[in-house]
């Protein structure tokens, strides 16, 4: 085994740290330099040095970062975007073609469906939803010749659905349709769904793979080469591509993924317990509870059971405003996975989109991203909001 593929094929925290990069030949850099330059200079007319041209087409730091997040995934090939948003439109305009169908959660993130069904419809690509943890409804929404695109997230948000990653790959192949799994809350960390059988696997790397809420950027890992080579034109045609000082966030990000990961997990499950025996909490979603719906499924395909956590409360909707409000480790605010602890309303924040959809979520719904902080401020933050 060569030093590169030691690198590549170890641990998920030694590949974390070292895939994707080798020390600077020059220098002995261990971190990857910010390429902040748009061209490159030609030895003669299509001499090129590494391949690279222009960075729309290719950077260093972003290969860095898509060589790193393919081995996490333990994909082929990764793929780095400004946002989660054009990694999706990547896919889909890579992927589908004006007529075609594709299944969506029936409780996706709202920015996702807005793109289905304001953008893509536009487009002629037609959508329906099904809740991904049935499995026969997935079958029965699923319109033979037509969809081209089983997408799912697992776990959802905000309720934390979970899908049957195996048993959906399975689906979506019988029917000629490929299967794209949203990885954003599991992280590659807890779950890796190109291990299972999914063909696309995406991220909003403005999450937990970034991890400090300081950058906003998407990725895509498969693993056929041919699907490699249809997202590589379409990334470079749209253009929609990470910038090097991003890319290089991100991969900092990657870096300590892990550990981060098992302190959210940690805190999680603490506020789970807490909030499970807490008199104005009337319902808690986690799948790490043996009585979710999704927990047996969870516990088959993840390593731990992620850092969010919505619940309902009683008293109705202006209940739960109140409580999104009254919080102050807890900061009020869209996004997730970043270090600090953040809580929101989805009904009138991040789900707004689709309200009065048959996605809408509960009025009386928080969703939690539980931090890295110590607990008991967190504990505390939460018992006084809820008073």
């Amino acid at each position: 085994m060569t030093h590169q593929e030691h690198r590549t094929k170890g641990g998920f925290e030694t590949r974390a740290i070292h895939a994707g990069y080798e020390p600077d030949a020059a220098t002995g850099s261990v971190i990857p330099p910010i390429y902040a330059t748009s061209t490159y200079k030609q030895d003669g007319v299509g001499g090129l040095r590494g391949g690279y041209e222009y960075s729309r087409s290719g950077n260093p730091t972003r290969s860095a970062l898509e060589g790193n997040i393919a081995a996490l995934e333990e994909g082929e090939r990764g793929f780095a975007f400004a946002s989660g948003l054009a990694a999706e439109d990547t896919v889909i305009r890579a992927l589908c073609r004006p007529g075609d169908h594709a299944l969506l959660p029936d409780d996706a993130y709202g920015g996702t469906f807005r793109l289905f069904d304001k953008v893509a419809t536009e487009w002629g690509l037609h959508h329906d939803p099904a809740p991904a943890s049935d499995l026969d409804a997935v079958r029965a929404a699923i319109r033979p010749g037509e969809t081209r695109l089983v997408w799912v997230e697992t776990p959802t948000n905000p309720l934390l659905n979970i899908g049957d990653i195996e048993a959906l790959a399975t689906i979506a192949h019988e029917a000629g349709a490929l299967l794209v799994v949203d990885n954003t809350f599991a992280t590659p960390y807890l779950q890796t769904p190109l291990t299972l059988g999914a063909d696309v696997v995406l991220h909003s790397t403005t999450k937990y793979a970034g991890g400090h809420s300081d950058v906003v950027g998407g990725a895509v890992v498969v693993k056929d080469l041919d699907l490699a080579e249809q997202i590589a034109f379409h990334q470079n045609a749209m253009g929609g591509v990470a910038g090097p000082f991003d890319s290089w966030l991100v991969l900092r990000g990657l870096k300590t993924l892990g550990v981060r990961m098992d302190r959210h997990c940690d805190n999680a499950e603490k506020v789970v317990e807490f909030l499970t025996g807490h008199e104005a909490v009337s319902r808690v979603y986690y799948p790490g509870l043996p009585e979710h719906p999704g927990h047996d499924v969870a516990a088959k395909q993840m390593k731990r059971y992620g850092g969010i956590v919505s619940f309902t409360v009683t008293g109705g909707e202006q209940h739960a405003v109140d409580v999104c409000g009254r919080t102050e480790v807890f900061t009020l605010g869209e996004s997730l996975g970043g270090v600090e602890s953040l809580i929101e309303h989805p009904g009138r924040m991040t789900h707004a989109s689709v309200s009065g959809t048959a996605l809408e979520v509960p009025a009386d719904l928080v969703r939690l991203s539980v931090g890295i902080e110590t607990i008991d401020d967190l504990l505390g933050d939460l018992d006084r909001a809820l008073a």
